[in-house]
């Protein structure tokens, strides 16, 4: 009997896609007004091999973008694609519009609810309390209070483990298919993807492993099927 339902945070509970790319291109064109000697065009692709690089929870990037473009830090124009970046994000930072109803309807049906997050733990709590639906939740584990990443098993153990509920009673919802779907299978748990279309090779892998997984294209489609 299924008892708790584990999600992922980013482009499953809101769409980080979207207002990452707006907040990180208007904090670029910020920083071309000030001095940075570099066309949107430019600026933009850099910083993306730059957050592919260092990973999305590194937190100097703009740090990075300067001393590649300069041959040094410029804490001026660091500071205000920081700042910028920051207030946009915040402005734009919303829950898609069933995330909230759906969180209501399974805390009415009684089932514990918690997050398995790859990222900081500050940072990820910061996610949840500004989108407004941190009291939703049992338990929140990261990436950096386990020691481990999705995929590997040992984070969704610890998260069964400290909501009490055994794997085949618990389903985690996620976007990504490796990390969060093929993670939590691993793990014993069931699992549904969200805002996500597979691969072929993700088909291929589901078919040869013969795995039971939901698909669903919105996060609101989870009232029918839980």
């Amino acid at each position: 009997m299924l008892k708790a339902v584990y999600f992922d945070i980013d482009d499953t509970l809101y769409d980080t896609s979207s207002f990452a790319k707006l907040a990180r291109k208007a904090a670029l064109s910020v920083m071309i007004e000030a001095g940075l000697p570099l066309t949107q065009e430019e600026a933009y692709p850099l910083l993306r091999e730059i957050i592919d690089e260092k990973g999305s929870n590194y937190g100097k990037h703009f740090n990075v973008l300067t001393e590649r473009v300069f041959g040094e830090e410029k804490p001026l124009l660091i500071a205000l694609g920081v700042i910028t970046y920051h207030n946009v994000k915040f402005a734009l930072l919303r829950p898609f519009p069933e995330t909230i109803p759906t969180l209501i309807h399974l805390k009415g049906k009684g089932y514990h609810l918690g997050v398995i997050s790859n990222g900081l733990t500050i940072k990820q709590w910061e996610k949840l309390i500004r989108l407004g639906i941190h009291h939703f939740f049992d338990e929140v584990i990261t990436s950096e209070e386990v020691g481990v990443e999705k995929p590997d098993p040992r984070i969704f153990k610890e998260a069964l483990n400290r909501m009490g509920c055994k794997p085949e009673d618990s389903v985690m919802v996620g976007d990504k298919f490796k990390e969060d779907i093929i993670g939590a299978v691993n793990a014993g748990m069931s699992a549904i993807l969200v805002n996500s279309k597979l691969k072929d090779d993700e088909k291929d892998y589901i078919k040869r492993e013969k795995l039971d997984i939901e698909i669903i294209s919105n996060i609101g489609e989870l009232k029918n099927i839980l």
